[in-house]
Parts: structure tokens; C-alpha cells; sequence
């Protein structure tokens, strides 16, 4: 939504200034512009990207029109399947949960909480280390290590899409100026022609310039940035698993690891000691 507000925005601040200034919109109107500006931006996108970060990025698009799935109520789900998985160790053994990591979509455990249980990366994360841990055979610099190099492959695979989108738009003013420039050739092929005409050939080929940057600069690049802030979010989820799950390991009580993982979470996300409490309450009652 917000991604609409602001192009919505950026329309009516450059068109709208352009025209209060006494300028021809249709004179903006250059579809041939268009055509060389993103036909050409767009092939240096596939030509400079493999298919794998091409199919990534055709997939993060529509993501980026929808808002962060990233609230305090899914990070208080996420804490609570983690108490209650934790718990359920503590109380009956390490082996316990074999079942519930075995096939988590069966389990009891995490049938209770549903948000995450839709996410299977971050279920395939808890899982796997879980599972090691059950194996006994890490200890936790093993584990926060392998977790880190997770976490960091994670976050590089995922910036794929962002680094893309940015390269396409800091192309496009380019592609701006080969447009204007074919322009000016073609207004000098047609030197002949009569001033007026002249200048409108001239205005034509200048509005290629104009085009490119504000594809660039007001629609290509922002959505770049709003892709580096959503997998921001997304890694700082898999950061509260891996502290609520050192802490555990460190021999701290399942409630003490899940207050760990809580003080990871950015400030405008993160629920307060009583409403995590409360919330664990509720899901033990289910």
C-alpha cells in the first residue's frame, strides 16, 4: 500500500509541479521513449543476472506491494512455540521431541501455532538445530557458528533480488541518455525542417533523459531499498531462534531463553516482558 501512496505521490509532485508551471502534459507523453528506456534496462537485467537471481527477484516483486509480515503478533507465536517446544525438553528429555521435529506439521506443538508453521524456512531452521541438538554431539560454539554461517548465507541469497533491482535502476538514466541522444540524431536528420518543429523534436528527445531518471530515482530504487528492509526482518527473526536457543543450550530456563530472543527484536516489533507472558499463558491453555 505504501509503495502505491508513493508513486502516487511522486506523480503528482513532479506531473502536477510541471503543469502548475504552465507545461503540456502531452508533451510528456512519449511511448517510443518508453520502449527504448525499458526495453533496454530490461535487457541488461537478464543479460547481466543468472536465472536464479532473475526467477528470485520476478518473485520478490509482488511481495513488495504487500506490508511486513514481520508484527509483534507472529514474533509472540514464534517465542511461544519456542517456550513450549523448550519446555516440553526440559520436562521429558532431549528425545521428546523427536516426533515433533521429525514431522512438525502433525505435532502438536506446532500445530498451535499456525503463522509460523506457514513459514517453512524458519520452521526448517528451529527443526535442523533442534535435531542436532538432540544428537548430542555440538556443543553451542559449535552450533552458533553453524548458525551464523546459516543465517549469513541466508541473508546474502536473499539481498540477490535487492542488489538486481538496484543495478536495473541505476541503468535506467543511462538508458535515458542513449534515448535522448537517438533523439537528437533523429531531430539532426530532420535539420531542414522549420524551428517550431524543430523544438518539438528537440523537447521529444529530452524527454528521454527525464524519463530515465525518474523511473530510476522515483519508482526502481526505492523498491530496491523497501526489499533490503523486509529481509532485514526476516533475518532478525531467525536471530531470536538462534539466541533462544544458545540461551537454552547455556542451560538457562525455558522462560529466561525466550526473554533472550525477546531483547534481539527491534523496538517497534517487540511485545513487553507482560504481554509475552501473558500470550505463553493463553497458548499453554489451547
Amino acid at each position: 500500500m505504501f509503495v502505491i501512496i508513493g508513486y502516487v505521490v511522486i506523480m503528482v509532485g513532479v506531473f502536477g509541479g510541471y503543469a502548475m508551471a504552465g507545461g503540456h502534459l502531452a508533451a510528456l507523453f512519449q511511448p517510443l521513449e518508453l520502449v527504448m528506456i525499458g526495453g533496454g534496462a530490461f535487457g541488461a537485467f537478464i543479460a547481466g543476472n543468472n536465472a536464479k537471481t532473475i526467477k528470485a527477484t520476478m518473485g520478490a516483486l509482488p511481495k513488495l506491494l504487500k506490508g511486513s509480515r514481520f508484527n509483534k503478533d507472529l514474533y509472540m507465536e514464534l517465542m511461544s512455540l519456542m517456550f513450549d517446544v523448550l519446555s516440553k525438553v526440559r520436562k521429558e528429555g532431549l528425545m521428546s521431541i523427536e516426533g515433533d521435529i521429525d514431522s512438525p506439521e502433525q505435532s502438536p506443538v506446532f500445530s498451535k501455532y499456525p503463522s509460523v508453521l506457514a513459514d517453512h524456512h524458519i520452521v526448517e531452521f528451529i527443526t535442523d538445530y533442534l535435531r542436532l541438538m538432540v544428537s548430542g554431539n555440538m556443543d553451542a560454539f559449535q552450533i552458533e557458528n553453524l548458525m551464523d554461517n546459516e543465517i549469513d548465507t541466508h541473508h546474502h541469497e536473499g539481498a540477490a533480488p535487492a542488489h538486481a533491482i538496484a543495478r536495473l535502476g541505476d541503468g535506467m538514466p543511462a538508458f535515458g541518455i542513449v534515448a535522448a541522444v537517438m533523439g537528437v540524431v533523429h531531430t539532426m536528420e530532420n535539420v531542414g525542417l522549420p524551428p517550431a518543429e524543430l523544438g518539438i523534436l528537440i523537447a521529444h528527445a529530452l524527454v528521454g533523459t527525464f524519463l530515465g531518471i525518474l523511473l530510476a530515482y522515483g519508482f526502481v530504487a526505492p523498491l530496491a531499498s523497501l526489499h533490503e528492509q523486509k529481509l532485514e526482518e526476516e533475518t532478525k527473526m531467525y536471530q531470536c531462534v538462534k539466541v533462544i536457543l544458545l540461551a537454552s543450550l547455556n542451560g538457562y530456563a525455558p522462560a529466561l531463553a525466550v526473554e533472550f530472543g525477546r531483547k534481539v527484536l527491534y523496538s517497534t516489533e517487540r511485545p513487553s516482558f507482560s504481554e509475552l507472558e501473558d500470550h505463553i499463558k493463553k497458548s499453554k491453555s489451547k
